[in-house]
């Protein structure tokens, strides 16, 4: 069977599955896809995403997935020895929560305001609002999910599939100032404290040693 195909963005949503894979020690070829040069428009990507979006994982069968909650969940469920999915039916629960909450809330409405705002506006005249408002979302969202962490290292307890997932949205706080409330702060860096969270950023050409923020 051929080895798994990632079609990503570095420094995107794909960051989180990039750090699964790793984590799992898979072996997957790395296809880099430029958004800013409209790759995901392009007929050899759109043939094998038609949604146009990333990240896509292509399975050995041929077979591509999209939508970053589907791959996390599917990631977990076929390397079962790795135990990145709970067992018990409310821990299971809890994770797809926050997932659909981090992917559909803090990143589809809060940093998709900030970071493509003429997607929402097309008047120049009310981007500064739009990310003001999606600043707004982001900064909700993170207390929503401060408060769900508690005292836990990793959202399920133990880690799981969601904690990447969670990474990628608190890296892009850190890279646009927004700041972490404690539980997530502890988890961020705990997060980047992780060998193949370090590995990612490398790959993706960022320096670990350059972020992280400090304890409040």
């Amino acid at each position: 069977m051929a080895p798994m195909k990632l079609y990503m963005t570095p420094g995107s949503c794909s960051t989180g599955i990039h750090i699964i894979l790793e984590e799992l020690e898979e072996v997957f070829e790395a296809h880099i896809v430029n958004l800013p040069a409209g790759d995901h428009f392009k007929p050899d990507y759109v043939a094998i995403n038609p949604k146009s979006t990333i990240p896509t994982l292509v399975r050995g069968d041929g077979t591509a997935l999209t939508e970053v909650p589907a791959i996390a969940w599917w990631l977990a469920k076929t390397h079962p020895r790795a135990r990145l999915w709970p067992e018990d039916t409310e821990e299971e629960c809890r994770v797809i929560e926050a997932m659909a909450h981090i992917v559909g809330t803090i990143h589809g409405q809060g940093f998709a305001r900030i970071f493509a705002t003429s997607s929402f506006t097309r008047n120049p005249a009310d981007h500064a609002a739009a990310r003001e408002l999606g600043r707004d979302i982001v900064v909700k969202g993170f207390a929503i999910l401060n408060d769900a962490l508690e005292t836990r290292p990793y959202l399920a307890g133990d880690f799981s599939v969601a904690d990447p997932i969670l990474f990628y949205v608190a890296f892009w706080a850190d890279k646009t100032a927004i700041p972490l409330p404690d539980n997530l702060a502890a988890h961020y860096r705990r997060m980047l404290a992780r060998p193949a969270v370090q590995l990612v950023l490398r790959e993706e050409g960022y320096n670990p040693a350059n972020l992280g923020m400090p304890s409040r």
